[in-house]
């Protein structure tokens, strides 16, 4: 994935919100889940086919406190691995 392009969340993916900000998502079509921390919980919020990742990036460095240098790096690679496993797709050119 690259800054350019846009993550799509799966409409069929479950998102659970538990009460202390953690979440997890579930995959009805696979049994998979994945536990995500409150950023987590922000980037998937944000994965609409429209904003690109670099501004989900710039989104979430202007939403938390104190947030690493390596941010881009590590919400590039949680991206990947959610679309790797399924929850995640693209947005197709001209839609």
């Amino acid at each position: 994935m690259n800054p350019t392009d846009k993550p799509i969340a799966s409409p069929l993916v479950v998102l659970r919100e538990e009460f202390d900000d953690w979440a997890v998502l579930f995959n009805p079509d696979t049994a998979d889940a994945v536990g995500t921390n409150p950023v987590g919980v922000a980037v998937w919020k944000l994965m609409d086919g429209k904003t690109r990742l670099a501004d989900i990036v710039s989104k979430v460095k202007n939403s938390f406190e104190d947030v690493p240098d390596s941010v881009p790096q590590e919400i590039e690679a949680f991206v990947n691995s959610l679309s790797e496993n399924g929850f995640v797709g693209l947005e197709l050119p001209g839609k």
